[in-house]
């Protein structure tokens, strides 16, 4: 393949998978704007960020698979269509209730499109130093998208309107279209042999829904009839789904990967730490900054530096390193064991100036959260069968997007019934020290029958 088109390959993958991490947070410190703007509730504003990675958690697993079925230029620039199309729709919302259907079809969109961007690489790169090099850029823009949303949101928030930082997707989401489109036209296209379970997909993404509602309403005391039933059909839900699931030929984990100690226990730490790092910290941080500290949008977005500076580059350029010398395992509970302080200083000090109350508990969050990223990835990923390589990074990727959702859900149930966003940090904390428990029960090498056998 000529290098003007691995080139081309190398930006798509990047800018789309930006704008899929970037809309995690984009919003995040535009929510006050916006509950004050649409007459929200506070819960109303919660699945507004809640939304998006619900959609996209949900149906991880089915998006890693569709480029089986429709090839993986294609299903990005059909995908990144419907999240353009969900961006414009949300911008120019004037009631809540569209403004949250259009973050949830943003996040469905995405759950197709994140598998593709790094699979598109794959396809557009040989394996050797060219690849090595795209996955290490794809990477880093992975990382630092989260950050670039909140600091985005306050400066497009303050000095244009909370509706641009979802307007803005449109040129990056348009220009992402025709470029994987060309793409298509100008590389091989294979289309898989694999399917979709329409089943699976609709009992996983139902269970998922029916889970974070029900958490969602258990911290404003809001308990009805309906929430009670919403609550037992989850249980119903999941138990018909691992029924399904045994029963199907087109699982969406194979029997290896659910068999497998490391890759059980890899993914409870991941969902766990995305309990914490995926959503929560950045909407409890944003909140307390504009509303008990009177920090600005984009006072709020750019006190984020540290946090989003201190993650990339202990992430980049330390923990390779170290890795060389520690296992991954060592080192996801020191990350975990470093980032924990930092929350207790968020819990114990809400008051005084940026220094003392923002800059050196983020600092510390950030390092420990960079030291935990790459080690966590390599634990869930590193000697699965090929055939196995895409529903291992789904698997992956559905454990931090959930556990993203169902944090945020159970951190706002806490600070409602708390009373105090104090709890939320508790929360936090108390969800990386169980991260700490299952890393520490993680097994030092996979077990050679889970590397060998067939799904």
């Amino acid at each position: 393949m000529s290098t003007g088109l691995q080139r081309l390959g190398l930006w798509t993958s990047c800018l789309a998978q930006l704008i899929v991490v970037l809309d995690v947070s984009v919003v995040n410190v535009a929510l006050p704007s916006i509950q004050s703007d649409l007459g929200l509730t506070t819960t109303a504003a919660s699945w507004i960020a809640l939304s998006y990675s619900l959609g996209f958690a949900g149906l991880l697993l089915v998006g890693a698979r569709l480029a089986d079925v429709v090839g993986t230029a294609r299903l990005l620039a059909w995908s990144l269509a419907g999240f353009t199309l969900a961006s414009l729709v949300g911008g120019l919302a004037s009631d809540g209730w569209v403004l949250i259907a259009a973050r949830a079809a943003q996040g469905v969109a995405a759950a197709a499109a994140s598998p593709a961007t790094f699979t598109l690489l794959t396809t557009t790169h040989p394996e050797g130093p060219s690849r090595t090099r795209a996955i290490a850029v794809w990477t880093a823009v992975s990382l630092a998208g989260g950050g670039l949303g909140n600091i985005a949101s306050g400066l497009l928030t303050d000095l244009i309107s909370w509706r641009a930082t979802l307007l803005i997707n449109l040129p990056i989401g348009i220009g992402v279209v025709i470029a994987a489109v060309l793409l298509d036209r100008r590389t091989t296209y294979r289309r898989g042999a694999g399917r979709i379970d329409p089943t699976g997909a609709l009992l996983a993404t139902a269970a998922f829904t029916c889970a974070i509602y029900t958490v969602s309403v258990a911290g404003d005391g809001s308990w009805s009839g309906v929430s009670v039933a919403v609550g037992s059909g989850t249980v119903a839900l999941f138990a018909l789904l691992v029924l399904q699931q045994r029963r199907t030929s087109r699982k969406f984990v194979p029997s290896d990967l659910a068999r497998d100690r490391l890759i059980i226990l890899g993914n409870i730490a991941t969902a766990l730490a995305g309990a914490c790092f995926q959503i929560s910290l950045w909407y409890f941080l944003t909140y307390r900054m504009q509303t008990q500290f009177g920090y600005s949008a984009i006072q709020a977005g750019l006190a984020f530096l540290p946090l989003t500076a201190g993650m990339i580059i202990v992430n980049l350029w330390f923990t390779p390193r170290v890795m060389k010398r520690h296992t991954p395992r060592a080192l996801v509970v020191a990350g975990a064991a470093v980032t924990v302080p930092g929350l207790l200083w968020l819990t114990i000090v809400d008051s005084g100036g940026f220094t003392v109350a923002v800059l050196v508990p983020t600092v510390t969050i950030g390092i420990g959260g960079g030291l935990m990223n790459t080690p966590l990835a390599t634990l869930v990923t590193t000697g699965v069968r090929p055939e196995n390589a895409g529903a291992a990074s789904g698997l992956m990727n559905t454990a931090k997007q959930f556990g993203g959702a169902v944090g945020l859900a159970a951190a706002n149930a806490a600070a409602a019934l708390a009373g105090t966003d104090r709890a939320a940090f508790v929360f936090m904390s108390m969800a990386l020290l169980a991260v700490i428990a299952a890393a520490g029960a993680i097994p030092d090498q996979r077990p050679a029958e889970h590397t060998g056998r067939a799904p």
